[in-house]
């Protein structure tokens, strides 16, 4: 099973739409929903390690530009 988490993202305006589809397409994806709040997308993910999981959040957060710049 691995370790799980859930990610808290901020988007562009108008964005989160975008963000909840492209992030269903990452492989260890379980969930991906909009949100209200201060966040816009709230992504549940799984992966086999603590490293792994750290290499899924940074990595595949630069291929969306609906994304600020962290």
């Amino acid at each position: 099973m691995g370790v799980q988490a859930y990610i808290l993202i901020q988007s562009e305006i108008g964005s989160s739409e975008a963000v909840v589809l492209a992030t269903r397409a990452v492989p260890g994806v379980l969930e991906s929903f909009e949100v209200t709040g201060p966040y816009d997308v709230i992504v549940r993910c799984q992966a086999d390690s603590v490293d792994d999981l750290g290499k899924f959040i940074v990595v595949p957060s630069r291929r969306f530009p609906e994304l600020p710049p962290p």
